[in-house]
Parts: C-alpha cells; structure tokens; sequence
C-alpha cells in the first residue's frame, strides 16, 4: 500500500496540543530545538500559552510545525514506517518538507516564523478578512469574488479544501459583501474566520517577496520522497522548484481538494495527519473516500497506527 503524510496548517493549534506526549523523549528534544532557535519557550507557548500567542500568527506558525514535527519523530522512534509522499496544507507544507529530509527543522522554524511576521505585516490589521463558505460549488464561489469585487475591495478563493467547502480571502469589506451574496445564493453557511491577515491572496505579495528573498540563502535538499505543492497540487523535487512553491504559495490558493484527487490518481490508499487535531482526515473523506486517513494526536492513536501500518506490511 502507498502512503501520505499530511501536515495540518493553522487552525489545528490548540492550547495542551502536544500534553499528553509530554514525557516522550522525541517530543522533549524538538520543543527545545524549536525554543533554542526562537529564543522564546516554545514548551510554555503550546502548554500555557499564558499570554495568549498561540493565536497570534508569528507564533502559531512556529507552535504548529514544532508540534507536527515532534509528533513525526516520535512516529519514527516508535518504529513506524516511512511515507512514501508527504503533503502539507498551506503552513504544513513546510513540516512536510523538514519530514523528507529537504528542510532542516531549525531552518524551517525560523522560516515560519518570519513568514507569519511578514504575512501580519503585509495587511494592517483590520483591512483583510477570511470566510468559509459551505455548500456552494467552487465555481459558484468563484462567481460570488467576482460580484462581490471592487477596483479597491477584492476578494478571492484561498483555500479549495473539499468540494462544497471554499475559504474566500480578501479586503474586509468585499468578503462581507460575499458572505451575503453567498447566503442569497444558498450557501449552507458563510463563516467569518479569526483570521486578520488575507492568506494566499495577491494581497500577500510584500511576503512573499520577503519570503523569496530569505529562501535564497536557506539550503533546501532533494527531498527522499515527493512533496506535493499547495500552488500547483503537484509533486516537487528540486531545491529550486521547492522555493519557488513555497514563494507561490503565498498569493495563491491551497488546492487541497485537486492534491488529494492527484494523490489517490498516483497510487495513495492511506494518509496519517501527522500532526495535531484531525481537520485533514475529515477533509479527505469528503474528498476521496477510498483514501483512508487515520490520526495520531493521542498516545493511543499513534500506538495503534503503528502497529496496524507495520501489520500490514508485513513488518
């Protein structure tokens, strides 16, 4: 059987994610990894989060990959098999690629760091929004931007994560306007996220011409198995290729739901959501039903998907 390693991207964190692992070696070494390249107590942020950060994009994007990448080593430690792709959803993409060994996991923190600056910096507060949409087609959707759009109010797709399920970004006043429009239209519901900055809109070109400028001097390896891109729901394997993907990724749409189709077209009958929550599991079933995908964010999932992983290749 072939698998997929899928990395959940912001809206997965959670206060206490990575508790219940507390005492496990794996999980110890890469909050203090994650906290000596940051300067900032990592461990305390995803346990605490007394001063309430964790919400706050520059520290949510760090938390998450740490928590992902802690919760993938421990995977190794307990003898689990390898992937054979990984895919990330916006965020996550870059936990995908410190799993095929083509990013460090330092490198990336500092990454991810800089970008959710960058990303707050690039929309002053209030300016931008983010709203889901359920239960309209994406080309319906797509329709809605356009209506709702003005010379200096636009509104875009950002997230294409299952069918029936579209996250709209853009100028604040245009995505109310489209959260209306949509209702008029039948939308099942039109939902405001928490979420101030525009993500993978042109309103994020000043990160990611940031961000393009700070992957020149980031090393970036062939990765041991194909990650696939949010922009292109393709498959990278350069150095190059990958900047230039996680560059794109910025002012584009996450195309969850044609990545997942293309994954189960290539051969992909199993996923593991290395990472906090289950958000991916769920978007997959609505995508792909034969693509099964198990989560491991309790002890227990992660013991028992081991064993049936290494069961069934005869390991």
């Amino acid at each position: 059987m072939t698998t997929v390693f899928l990395f959940p991207g912001q809206g997965s964190q959670s206060k206490g994610m990575l508790d219940a692992f507390a005492d496990k070696t794996a999980v110890k070494q890469t909050l203090e990894e994650a906290s000596d390249a940051l300067s900032y107590d990592v461990a305390a942020l995803t346990h605490e989060d007394a001063d309430g950060k964790l919400g706050q994009t520059e520290f949510t994007q760090p938390a998450l990959l740490t928590a992902s990448i802690a919760l993938f080593r421990l995977w190794q430690e307990e003898g689990g098999i390898r992937p054979d792709h990984v895919a990330g959803h916006s965020l996550g993409e870059y936990s995908a690629l410190v799993a095929a060994d083509a990013l460090s996991f330092t490198d990336a923190v500092k990454l991810v760091s800089f970008r959710g600056k960058m990303m707050t910096e690039a929309v002053p507060a209030g300016v931008g929004s983010m709203a889901a949409i359920l239960g309209l087609s994406d080309d319906q959707v797509e329709d809605i931007c356009r209506q709702a759009s003005h010379d200096s109010e636009q509104v875009w797709a950002a997230n294409y994560n299952c069918p029936g399920q579209l996250v709209v970004a853009g100028h604040a006043p245009a995505v109310e306007r489209l959260m209306r429009l949509a209702t008029e239209a039948g939308a099942r519901r039109a939902l405001p996220l928490a979420v101030s900055a525009p993500s993978h809109t042109p309103l994020m070109q000043k990160a990611a011409d940031a961000m393009q400028k700070r992957l020149k001097t980031t090393p970036i390896k062939k990765p041991v198995c194909p990650v696939w891109s949010n922009a292109e729901a393709a498959p990278k394997e350069d150095g190059n290729d990958i900047r230039d993907a996680l560059v794109a990724q910025l002012t584009s749409p996450v195309r969850w739901t044609e990545t997942v189709q293309r994954l189960r077209r290539s051969g992909v009958t199993r996923g593991i959501e290395m990472g906090p929550g289950k958000v991916l599991a769920g978007l997959c079933k609505r995508v792909e039903r034969e693509l099964t995908v198990s989560n491991i964010a309790t002890p227990e999932q992660l013991k028992s998907c081991v064993e049936a992983l290494a069961e069934s290749e005869g390991i």
